[in-house]
């Protein structure tokens, strides 16, 4: 994970003074945390499609499924002019290689989900997407995205973040190398990752695995690929850890002393009744796995799915 890889991202987030009013809304987690591990690829679709700085300020107004965009005081149409941008602008995303997007929440243009749309009354619905995340979104339906607002969520946060580290390590392994053992390899370090947030999904992915060679190897690439990002996407919950952690303890069955299984037991149950974080039983896993040589936990991604410094898995 040493190696930073493309994450795309609304230009203002980064502290650069793009917005209608010449300011920027700098993210000092994206910037000084994120930041150390990915190379953002900033975009401002308003200045990039030719509005300016400063500018005036637009909304969407009409059918919040194909609003347009309508400047605020001079009632200007600029909805050709940003899709016809749009559209080139995501065709020349495809040679960045991005992992993700981090979008700006509430924008006419980047806002990624529960948009402004003004009804012909002048009442807001937030029922609309920014215009380029729209195009983005449905050229790239599967790289992760998320928008700033909503990763001040800390399980969100930590969701998008584990995405973008997946995907990282599946283009790295996957398409670097597209051959069953490596894919079969993949499987199996980021099993139990799959099973934290779907055993549907897990039994889907192991089976497609198992009956691999029935399928032409790209059918069979994209056919998991798109399993996996699906499975991840859906949130991990104290329950589904819980089942994960109990996997994990019972490859140390012939191993642990009775003291130490009634230690991990009790550190469980308190992760259970949200008394302490995620990264308290996962670190006490991580010692056992350490102390007793368990060499197939050593490749488990779920016990370090991403670098440390992004302070995840401590919100209870």
């Amino acid at each position: 994970m040493e190696q930073n890889f493309k994450i795309g991202i609304s230009s203002c987030l980064l502290g650069n003074e793009v917005r209608w009013n010449s300011g920027h809304k700098m993210d000092r987690y994206l910037t000084r945390t994120l930041g150390q591990f990915v190379d953002y690829v900033p975009v401002c679709p308003e200045v990039e499609a030719g509005f300016g700085v400063p500018r005036e300020s637009m909304r969407l107004v009409g059918d919040p499924e194909n609003p347009r965009l309508i400047t605020f005081k001079t009632k200007t149409d600029n909805t050709d002019q940003m899709l016809r941008w749009a559209r080139r602008r995501v065709e020349k995303l495809e040679k960045e290689d991005l992992h993700g997007f981090i979008f700006k929440s509430d924008s006419p243009s980047s806002g990624m989900i529960r948009v402004k749309v003004y009804t012909e009354k002048g009442m807001p619905v937030k029922k609309g997407v920014g215009m380029f995340a729209r195009a983005y979104m449905d050229h790239f339906p599967l790289i992760p995205v998320e928008d700033d607002g909503r990763l001040h969520d800390p399980a969100i946060r930590e969701n998008f973040i584990e995405r973008i580290f997946t995907l990282k390590r599946w283009r790295e392994s996957i398409v670097g190398a597209p051959k069953m053992a490596t894919l079969i390899d993949f499987h199996t370090r980021n099993k139990l990752l799959f099973l934290s947030h779907s055993q549907k999904h897990y039994r889907l992915m192991g089976k497609l695995v198992a009956e691999g060679k029935k399928l032409p190897l790209k059918e069979l690439l994209d056919r998991y690929v798109h399993l996996m990002m699906d499975a991840l996407a859906l949130k991990t919950t104290t329950k589904k850890n819980i089942n994960v952690l109990q996997h994990l303890m019972g490859y140390f069955k012939k191993q642990l002393s009775g003291d130490e299984k009634q230690e991990l037991l009790e550190v469980f149950e308190q992760y259970r009744q949200e008394f302490v974080p995620l990264v308290v039983p996962i670190t006490l896993i991580n010692h056992f796995v350490r102390k007793y040589d368990q060499q197939y936990l050593k490749m488990q991604t779920y016990l370090n799915p991403h670098p440390v410094e992004l302070k995840l898995r401590t919100h209870v």
